[in-house]
Order: C-alpha cells, then structure tokens, then sequence
C-alpha cells in the first residue's frame, strides 16, 4: 500500500474517519471558496445587482454538476471495493472506465448547459436587472466546466483508495490563484462578473490537470484507457440514482430560488449570501458522508460487516456535536458574516434573517448525509433517492405551493422551505436505516 492511501478496514474508527475526513472537509471548503470569493469580489467591487446575478446562477450550476457528480459516486464505489478487497487490476479497469465516462459528461453538460443558460434563468423569473449579468456568469461557467469535472472525479478515484492529501494540496494552490484571478480580472482589468467567471474556470482547470496526472501515477489507468461495459453498468447501477437525486434536488432548489426572486434583488442577494454560508455548516456534513461511503465500501468488501455499522454511528454523533456548533456560530455572526458580502442593508439584514431561520434546523441533514452515506456504501443507492426525492422535491414544492397561498408576499414562510424538507428527510431516513439493516440480517 501506497504511503498516501489509507486502509479503513482497520485501527480505532473515529481516528480513521477522522483521517479520512478533515483533508476532504478542508478540500470541499477551499472549493467552496472559489465561489465565496466570486461572491465578495462582485458585491464590493461591482454592485447589488451583480452579487444577486452570482446568487440567482448558484442552483442552476449545481442543477447539471451534482448530477455528475452523484453518478461519479458509483465509481467511488467500486474503486473502494476493489481496493479493500485488494483487486489492483479490477481498480484500474474502474479508474480508466470512470475516465472515460467523464469524458463523455463533460461534452454533454458543456453543450447542455451554455445552450440552455438564458431559457434556464428566464424560467425562475430572474428580474431584468439581473438577467444580462447572470447569464454572461453561467454561460463562461459551463464553458470551462471540465476541469471542475475532471477535479471532481479525480478527487474521487483518489479518495477511494483513502487518499485525501494530494487532491488537497492541489486545491490550495489553485484556491490562492483563483482568489488572485479574481481581484486582478476585476480590479485591475474591469471585466466585472465575467471575471470572476473566467478566472473560476482557469483555476480548476489547473486543478484537474495536477489530480488526473496523481491519478495517472497511482493507478497507470491512462497508459490502457477503455470502457469495461460491465464496470461501467455497476458503476451507473450505483451512481445515477444519487446523481438523479442530486440533480431532482437542485432543480428544486432552482424553483425555490424562483420563489424569493419575486422579492427583488436585494432580497436575492440576501438569500444567495445564506446559501453560501450554509454550504460551511454543510460541508462537514457532506464530507464526513463521503467518509462513511467509502468506510462502508472497504469493509464491506473486506467482510467487516460489524465494522461499518460501528463506524456509520461513530460518524454521526461526531457530526451532530460539530454541526450544532457551527450553526451557533453562523447564528451569532450572522450580520458580520452578511456584511462581507455587500455594504447594502437590507442585503445584509436579509442574509441574517435567513441563516438564523434556517442553520440551527440544518443540523438534522446529519441523518441525511450519514445514514444515506452507509446505504450507498453498500450499494443501496435508491432508496436514499426516493427518500430524498419525495421529501426534498415534491414535498418541498406543495410546501412551497399552498403556503404562498395561504400566506402570500412573505419571504419568510417561503425560506422555511428548506428545514421543513430536512426534517421530513430525517425522520424516513433513520427509520428506512433499521429497515435496511434487519433486511440485511
């Protein structure tokens, strides 16, 4: 075993989850810095409209990529299985298939998403002094989409066989650099929200570029790349019910979105700034979810069966302790937080409104994120989707629906959109947990 992977199937749990998480969780938040950074950048130096350009794209982008990226998690899968089971042929098979399969994704969304990003931001009743804007930042977003791909997949194949360093190391190198792209292409060249678009996908494409070269020399995929049908099949069979869940969700998210677009720009931007910090509250989540799929997958395929039950509830108790205190702090810090977005009021008076509404309630996501994270480790991708789907999608939209109607022209019954969803999700989850684990026996 290479130095930089890290074997789950063995030593104390929380330690190796631990090992396995903080580079991870410390990498998704260096990513999610890219867009903070657009996000401050444009709301000090460009303006309220701009800011709220950035705000009314984010789900549109996360609409095409997490569908990609849920699907990649099937290659996940089958890359920990076959390294803890040690089948170093069968993992290099998987890594020159996933390759290939990127491949082919990254031509689709690329197409799919600068075709569609005008027709997209008109169908959530983006406000005219925000459409031209929004759509100059999505167009050059899904133009330089592969690299945030290729970054994506490569971290996977990566982390699959334990290895979170290399994929963090390259993405503080390319965090500073974009950071710097964008005060340079906005400060000093002017170009406004187009900068910080340009130098987000030149930053990632770098990116890609480092992680599929630690790729290539862990794995010697790209020396016979090809597409194995049968590990492709497993690969989809796993994945594309997460990544149709991932993207079902974010398109709900995009309708949400068109909800609080009727308030206004300000109201916009206020809630494009919550939705940026909430992904800090989430990422630990997230990550350690990723961390418990992978655990899963290796001891499954070692037959540690016991040990990835362990390791599923070491996860979430360690995530409910840690969640609960970064929304105490989000909460406290709500204003000051707002404010390094824009110098606007009632941007900032929005932003707080939404983060003390809806981060103390996100801390039931644990459920969510862990116990699902157990399920697709075991290759039971979904139930998960379903459970989501319904508590996340449609659940959310009769919320959303009947609430507007009975209580119109508040933006706070529609923001609460998001904990009442979470809740639900919670509940059927943990129940459909047991379920699947007596199943199981």
């Amino acid at each position: 075993m290479r130095h930089h992977e890290l074997d789950m199937t063995r030593g104390r749990i929380w330690p190796v989850l631990l090992a396995f998480t903080w580079p991870l969780l410390l990498e998704n938040t260096l990513q999610l810095l890219y867009y903070t950074a657009d996000s401050v950048v444009v709301g000090q130096y460009v303006g309220t409209s701009a800011l709220a350009a950035v705000g009314a794209t984010t789900h549109i982008c996360g609409l095409l990529v997490r569908f990609f990226n849920g699907t990649a998690t099937g290659a996940g899968v089958v890359i920990s299985r076959s390294f803890g089971a040690g089948d170093r042929a069968r993992l290099r098979e998987a890594v020159s298939t996933t390759i290939v399969l990127t491949l082919i994704g990254c031509v689709g969304l690329t197409v799919f998403g600068v075709g569609l990003s005008g027709w997209m931001l008109r169908r959530i009743s983006t406000p005219p002094d925000v459409l031209r804007e929004a759509e100059i930042y999505l167009r050059i977003y899904f133009g330089g989409i592969s690299g945030l791909l290729f970054y994506n997949v490569g971290g996977a194949i990566l982390r699959a066989m334990g290895d979170t360093r290399r994929p963090l190391m390259f993405l503080i190198f390319c965090s500073v650099l974009n950071i710097g792209l964008d005060l340079v292409f906005v400060i000093v060249f002017g170009w406004g929200i187009a900068g910080v678009a340009v130098a987000t996908i030149l930053a990632q494409a770098l990116s890609a570029c480092l992680v599929m070269r630690a790729v290539h020399v862990s794995t010697g995929a790209f020396g016979s790349l090809g597409l194995n049908r049968e590990i492709a099949g497993t690969i989809l069979k796993i994945g594309l019910p997460f990544g149709i869940q991932m993207a079902i969700v974010a398109f709900s998210n995009v309708f949400v979105q068109g909800y609080i677009n009727v308030f206004g720009s300000s109201c916009i931007a206020g809630w494009g700034v919550y939705v940026k910090l909430d992904q800090y509250m989430m990422l630990p989540i997230q990550s350690m979810g990723q961390a418990v799929t992978v655990f899963t997958g290796q001891n499954l395929g070692a037959g540690r069966n016991d040990r990835a039950k362990s390791g599923t509830w070491t996860a979430l108790a360690m995530m409910l302790v840690i969640s609960s205190g970064v929304a105490g702090v989000l909460c406290v810090n709500a204003p000051v937080l707002s404010s390094m977005f824009s110098p606007d009021v009632r941007v900032i008076d929005y932003g707080s409104m939404f983060i003390r509404m809806c981060t103390p309630i996100a801390v039931v996501t644990c459920f969510n994120q862990i116990l699902s994270g157990y399920l697709r480790g075991d290759g039971n991708s979904r139930m998960p989707m379903i459970i989501t789907l319904c508590t996340h999608v449609f659940f959310r939209q009769i919320y959303l629906y009947v609430i507007t109607k009975i209580i119109p022209g508040n933006v706070f019954v529609v923001g609460f959109g998001y904990p009442a969803g979470w809740i639900l999700c919670a509940v059927i989850m943990t129940v459909y947990y047991f379920v699947w684990q007596k199943r199981r026996a």
